[in-house]
């Protein structure tokens, strides 16, 4: 696997596209990821020609056309490309919000205190904010459910560090 250094512009964008490319399979026209990162179309067309030459977007012309993230641009921003994945559902502002999470990690789980979350998220994290109150879970597996304080939003690797308040998990009975 080749390392390319992208710009934090250059990774917003390729991050938004592969979102919407794994929520709906389609290709993504540069209006909607213009729209969905407050910068101007024109803009994005030259970043996705950039992101073209560079083998990690492809252009589909005609009126259904627009961008397709390649392989390379999950490897680009390190996520997985997952065909069918379960979603999680979030709860923030009192809104249930069905994402796909596609990594937990937990940060100082031996000191209650400083206990942190990061998400990384396959899908905008433009509608969470510092201050929020976020719950998340049941995973699907291990269903285990993770509340706190959103403490910073990084929306060009859509992630978002949360201060953990309360992490939960199912108790199972104990075996007689």
């Amino acid at each position: 696997m080749v390392s390319i250094d992208l710009n934090n512009s250059q990774r917003t964008m390729l991050t938004t596209l592969v979102n919407r490319y794994q929520q709906t399979g389609e290709a993504v026209t540069g209006e909607t990821i213009a729209e969905e990162i407050d910068r101007n179309p024109g803009t994005v067309r030259n970043q996705m020609q950039s992101l073209t030459s560079l083998g990690l977007v492809e252009g589909i012309p005609g009126p259904t056309g627009g961008y397709k993230p390649t392989s390379e641009a999950f490897d680009a921003i390190d996520r997985q490309q997952i065909d069918e994945a379960e979603s999680v559902v979030v709860a923030h502002d009192y809104d249930r919000v069905d994402v796909t999470v596609e990594e937990i990690n937990f940060t100082n789980v031996h000191d209650p205190e400083k206990c942190r979350a990061r998400f990384h998220l396959q899908s905008s994290v433009q509608d969470f904010s510092e201050g929020q109150a976020v719950i998340l879970g049941p995973t699907p597996i291990s269903k285990l459910v993770v509340a706190g304080t959103v403490v910073a939003v990084d929306e060009s690797n859509s992630e978002i560090l949360l201060d953990v308040a309360k992490i939960e998990g199912p108790v199972e009975e104990p075996e007689k």
